[in-house]
């Protein structure tokens, strides 16, 4: 009898503990949990990827297009039936910390699961939490137009097997707070490096080239190490964060997809989180070295001048110098001497429109060349301004400048 009586209050004892671990669980998330979810969900940019109508946020559906195919973002509002209304924490988790999705199935490093593995379970829930509170869409994106055999699914445990290492970000103890928060963001929540570092043929990054810069979408996302030309080291802290915040500072201005990242998310970041990414980013040491360049012919030089004085000299000024904050300035553009040159050939072909945002409000713009000048003379006067005021950078061909126009 005595036996039955503790069996009985075991089995009491272990109903109440299941319910409170089931009365956890469904508990409302705190308002302050729902902010914190909502300024890492800012900082990852999920907005840009995951929004295909302004008017339905994060319902998905945005083509994303890669070397290898391209593939359509998922709905991550609450619907329950394409969106993320019925998963789990544990799902969720899983699918942000390892690419896996409900079903088992392997995402695809498009989705950067890669980098939001550096991220701590409290703070990837946090943004679960703050989806939570979207208003819900019914919408399922098109399946992924990939070729064989990256169409299989299964294919992506070979290349996580191969390419993936997850685990979250380690704190540098000989760093400062800042640093690590900075660290913290740029590996993780905003992967940065997502863009940024060079991807091998599997689209993966090649290893020790992190932050080297590399080809996105037909433009090329520049060095964020410390490279003399085409890196960071002649920014300052204070330029990197004016940077992010208003899209422009007193050297270059956001275009293409970086002018998304800064209106869609770091524009909306706060102040110590915008700074600490400026404290690391300005830390990280110089990589692989940019090749010797080999000055132009000055026959290439006279034909790209008597461009530039012909289409660009009225708003870039003779010697480069622009006006800052509305016409970049060409001297030490680090942008401008990329070893790739998409994105300056891009602006070139295509003109460019100044983002606006509440810290830089004024429009500026600058035409298209596209109809007006001729691949060779693209060429030409991108040489031109590759290659002067001290500035150095490999030659374009008209080949490439055809080739970027097709796209």
């Amino acid at each position: 009898m005595q036996g039955r009586h503790h069996a009985m209050r075991a089995i009491l004892a272990l109903a109440l503990l299941c319910s409170a671990f089931s009365g956890e669980a469904q508990a409302e998330p705190s308002a302050d949990t729902v902010a914190r979810g909502k300024a890492l969900a800012e900082a990852a940019d999920c907005a840009s990827c995951h929004t295909t109508d302004p008017s339905k946020p994060f319902a998905g559906g945005k083509r994303i297009d890669t070397p290898l195919g391209a593939i359509y973002s998922p709905n991550l509002t609450p619907d329950r039936e394409t969106g993320l209304g019925a998963w789990s924490d544990d799902e969720f988790h899983r699918a942000l910390r390892y690419g896996v999705g409900r079903d088992g199935s392997r995402y695809y490093p498009a989705f950067p699961y890669p980098n939001f593995t550096k991220m701590i379970r409290d703070d990837l829930l946090a943004i679960r939490a703050y989806l939570a509170t979207l208003t819900p869409v019914h919408n399922s994106p098109p399946p992924p137009e990939l070729r064989w055999p990256l169409n299989y699914r299964v294919v992506m445990r070979a290349w996580n097997f191969l390419f993936f290492q997850p685990g979250i970000f380690e704190p540098n103890q000989q760093k400062s707070t800042e640093w690590n928060r900075g660290g913290y963001l740029v590996t993780g929540a905003a992967h940065c490096g997502a863009c940024h570092t060079p991807k091998n043929i599997f689209g993966a990054d090649r290893r020790g080239r992190a932050f080297g810069g590399g080809l996105v979408q037909g433009w090329f996302a520049p060095r964020l190490d410390g490279a003399e030309r085409s890196g960071l080291k002649s920014w300052s802290v204070g330029d990197i964060v004016e940077y992010l915040q208003s899209g422009r500072n007193g050297r270059s201005h956001a275009g293409g997809l970086m002018a998304e990242v800064v209106a869609n998310s770091t524009s909306k970041m706060s102040d110590a989180d915008v700074r600490a990414i400026a404290v690391y980013l300005k830390d990280l040491p110089a990589g692989k070295p940019d090749p010797v360049v080999t000055p132009p012919p000055q026959a290439e030089i006279a034909a790209g001048k008597a461009v530039y004085a012909h289409a660009c000299v009225a708003c870039h000024e003779a010697d480069g110098s622009g006006t800052p904050r509305i016409y970049p300035p060409l001297p030490g553009n680090a942008n401008l001497q990329s070893v790739d040159p998409s994105s300056t050939l891009r602006v070139i072909l295509d003109g460019a429109q100044t983002i606006t945002t509440p810290r830089a409000p004024n429009p500026g713009s600058m035409p298209a060349y596209a109809k007006q000048l001729s691949d060779q003379q693209i060429a030409d006067v991108a040489n031109y301004m590759r290659n002067s005021w001290g500035n150095a950078a490999p030659l374009v061909t008209p080949a490439q400048v055809k080739k970027a126009r097709m796209q």
